[in-house]
Order: structure tokens, then sequence, then C-alpha cells
């Protein structure tokens, strides 16, 4: 077995893998690059795992000009940019205590011992530079069968970091297979250690939960959350029903997956407090509730926040309301978003003021009742 693609075969990767090598140290690619190249979907970063100390990578790093960066070092943990791509160096190691959210490490020269502290079986598949695979935990035959495994003792692996609990649902979404359904070892685990949930920061919780519902189809995998009493436990008051259904809209209309459109689906306002999101992501979210239960027309919604967000609107409003969005109800959110209001401060000389903002939004709220078909003179006499 053989990892290949552009990513690994990059100047600036074999640079950084020789700068290793040729200090007689290993350099193993591991993690998220390997299983997706082997599943042959994109490769976002690249982690590399050594034999070598971080002293002994900065070391190699200075004697090769790259640049490095120590983003982890008390973990082992350096980040060597090439040719404008980051790597993470990470040095084999081993936990030896841990409260559930960081360990203190020992740094080891065994892969092996390096594959059995890390999550789940098809994240613990490593590569050579030259793409060549080694498979320390078998997690080869479990990519392959889309069969999401937890490394030796489930609830071990869990109490290690319990952030492990919620990406055991992100990864059952992304890489499990639906037809063998969610693991029940790894799920009963999970059940078990609800409470260690409780240590976890809200914006780790937040960053997890935003990738899961960018799956192709989070639904199973939320369900599952919610019979394990984990939705309920980091998002207290959330409600699932609908996410299966938007889903399917979605993909009836070939919309891609959106975290924020599927936030929306699934909290309420109570849930949504809890969770830790940018400010650009909350003012989206909060317009995708208010306008699901607005009477706002399609044109409207359309002319106020763009043809987009006014047809995710559409998109909630039927699956909430058990309905359905024509083609119709789309194409007057792109004629909403093309309309300008015709008239501008200088038609109403010599207002100013807050007397002239007031009459503005007045008349073209007269404008937007008309559905848009009073002309300027017409909202002027």
């Amino acid at each position: 077995m053989t990892v290949t693609g552009h990513w690994i075969t990059d100047a600036a990767t074999q640079r950084v893998c020789a700068a290793l090598t040729s200090g007689n140290y290993q350099a193993l690619f591991v993690g998220g690059c390997v299983r997706n190249a082997l599943l042959g979907v994109p490769v976002s970063d690249i982690d590399i795992a050594t034999d070598a100390t971080p002293v002994d990578i900065l070391r190699c790093a200075q004697r090769a000009q790259i640049k490095a960066i120590p983003t982890g070092i008390e973990h082992g943990t350096i980040t060597l940019v090439a040719g404008g791509i980051p790597h993470e160096i990470t040095t084999f190691r081993s936990d030896v205590e841990t409260d559930g959210r960081h360990a203190k490490v020992r740094f080891s020269k065994s892969v092996k011992e390096d594959a059995a502290r890390r999550d789940f079986t098809m994240n613990a598949i490593y590569a050579r530079p030259d793409g060549s695979v080694i498979d320390p935990l078998d997690g080869l035959s479990d990519l392959r069968s889309r069969h999401l495994r937890f490394i030796g003792d489930a609830n071990a692996r869990i109490r290690e970091d319990y952030l492990r609990s919620l990406r055991f649902f992100r990864f059952t979404a992304w890489y499990g297979d639906s037809a063998l359904g969610i693991n029940e070892a790894g799920l009963a685990a999970v059940a078990q250690n609800l409470d260690g949930l409780n240590g976890l920061s809200r914006e780790r919780v937040s960053a997890e939960l935003k990738k899961l519902l960018a799956a192709a189809d989070p639904a199973p995998a939320v369900a599952a959350m919610r019979s394990s009493g984990v939705l309920n436990a980091v998002l207290g008051g959330a409600d699932d029903r609908g996410l299966a259904p938007l889903v399917h809209h979605e993909q009836m209309w070939d919309m891609q997956p959106d975290p924020m459109r599927r936030f929306a689906v699934l909290s309420d306002v109570c849930a949504a407090k809890g969770l830790r999101l940018s400010k650009s992501d909350t003012k989206r979210w909060s317009v995708l509730r208010d306008e699901v239960g607005s009477l706002k027309s399609a044109l409207h919604l359309g002319y106020q926040h763009g043809a987009a967000l006014a047809q995710d609107v559409l998109i909630l409003r039927a699956v909430l309301l058990e309905t359905v969005v024509d083609q119709t109800q789309f194409e007057e959110t792109n004629k909403g978003e093309t309309q300008v209001f015709p008239i501008k401060a200088k038609d109403l000389k010599p207002l100013a003021g807050q007397e002239l903002g007031s009459k503005l939004r007045s008349l073209e709220a007269r404008w937007i009742a008309s559905n848009f078909t009073l002309s300027r003179e017409e909202l002027l006499s």
C-alpha cells in the first residue's frame, strides 16, 4: 500500500522530510493527511511524526535553513515552514498523565507506542516520505470498511481527552459507512463519560460541532449524539428532528452543506447561547432564526439579505413548517437581490438627522409593501 498525491511529492515537503532523515531520524506522515490520501479526498494539514526530540528537530531545521516555530514544544511539536507550507512535526510520545483536556507526555522512540496514544485506528496509519505505508494497529482494514473504531480501550481514550467523544461523532459523519451504523462499543463509552464534557471549553465544543455539521449528512451521527445524551450535554435544548429533512432539501436543491444553516434548524436561542461562534456566524445564525418565523416574502428576503441567505431561510421554513419550496420562490430571491431603493437622501431636503432617517425608513417600508412597484415619483408625491 502506497500513499500518493501532489502534497507528498511537493519539493518543500520532501525537503522537510530530508532535513530529518539526513540526521538519521524517522519522518513519518500520520493522521489526516495519510487517511485522506488513502480515501482519495483533499489533504489540508500535513502532520509528521518522528523519533527526533524537539531539540533535534530544531537542530535539523537550522541545518537545512528551514523556518521553525515552537508551536507546542512542551508537547513535542515544532512547525517547520517550507515553501509557504506549514508541516507540524511531533516527536513520538505516550501520555503519562492526563486530566481529560491536557496531557503530560513522555517522548518515545517507538512508532507503535506513538500510535497507541492516538484516538481512532484510521488516524494511526503512517507513511514514509516515499509513500509506503506503516500500519501498526490495523487501521487500514477499518479505513477500507469505513469503520470508525477507538484504539484499544474506548473509555481510556475518551478520558485522555473528552473532546474525543465529539470527534467520535464527527469522524463517523465524515468517514463512517452509514450502512454499518455507529460503532456500538464507542457509543457506549461515550455515554458512560458524559460528565467529562463539562470541563471542555465552549470554544473547543463549538469548533467541533461546526466541523460535524459541515459533513455531507451529519443527521445519523447527530441522532446518535442525542440517544447517547451527548447532544443535550453540549447543546442543551437542541432538537435534531429537523436535521434529516433539512439535509434532504439541501440535496434536492443542490445546496452545499452549511454548518450555520444546520445550527439554525438544530438550536433554539437557549442552545445557541452555549456556543462560542464568530461574530459573523452569530449574526448569520440570528438572521436565519429570526426570518424563519417572519412573514416576509421571498422577494423581500432577497432584497434585505441577498439571494443566498434568503434561500436558506426558505429551506428552513419548508423544513420547520413541513412545506415545500418551489423554483418560483428561489427566482424571487434573485429578483429581490437586484432591487434598488429609488429614493436618495438628497430627494428629501431639507430634512436631516433623525428626521431624515425616519422618513427614509418609512418610504422604504411603503416601497417594500408595494412589492417594490412604487416609483420614485409615487413615493415622493
